[in-house]
């Protein structure tokens, strides 16, 4: 890859888009593409549509995390692959260690199928680096409460004792990828988050 994949990860609320958005801007200078996962491609948001909305017990964790995969495959495929080989920064909000926690360790799937399923869907490529962003479960649900949009909160209502095996799962994932991993303590302000998303992106952009 010739490019820099930087991915964004954490729970509901803890404000990554936010801070995706502000970072994309901090690399105007550069080749930037933002996308997100679930989605990225016109077969992507059908399928985001899909996950993110209408009753909690639509899907099971299962089928949750195979049309993820669906979408990743596609994505990977048709533009984070392409954008990367042609020197791009390539800013994605989720991408597959929010399957490893939602499905896996939260939704309880075998670790072992979603090792598999990664393998397939993304191959070798990789973030260079991922923020997981950490939150105290009741801070981010109430975050998202505020925003005053009920069309995609099939997660958010799956209840707190999801939430916090979710916020579990994230901080294990981080905690056991450190070189790619970077944990940030999102309850701090926008401004306080964003130093320290800068700090890490920083000097590794400038490396390439």
């Amino acid at each position: 890859m010739n490019g820099l994949f930087i991915t964004f990860e954490g729970g509901e609320g803890t404000g990554k888009s936010t801070q995706v958005k502000l970072l994309a801007s901090r690399l105007r200078d550069r080749d930037v593409l933002v996308t997100r996962e679930p989605g990225g491609t016109q077969q992507g948001e059908a399928l985001r549509t899909l996950l993110v909305s209408g009753d909690v017990n639509t899907w099971t964790p299962v089928s949750e995390a195979l049309l993820n995969v669906a979408s990743r495959t596609e994505h990977v495929r048709n533009v984070i692959s392409a954008a990367l080989a042609a020197g791009k920064v390539v800013i994605c909000d989720r991408f597959v260690d929010s399957t490893r926690a939602y499905q896996g360790y939260a939704g309880g799937v075998d670790l072992a199928l979603i090792d598999h399923l990664e393998r397939v869907s993304v191959g070798i490529t990789r973030p260079h680096l991922t923020f997981v962003f950490d939150i105290a479960p009741e801070l981010g649900l109430e975050r998202t409460k505020s925003r005053g949009d009920d069309t995609e909160t099939r997660f958010e209502r799956k209840g707190l004792a999801f939430h916090q095996a979710l916020r579990d799962a994230f901080r294990q994932i981080a905690e056991a990828n450190p070189e790619r991993c970077k944990l940030i303590d999102a309850s701090k302000t926008i401004a306080e988050v964003e130093a320290i998303v800068w700090s890490h992106v920083e000097a590794l952009v400038h490396g390439r």
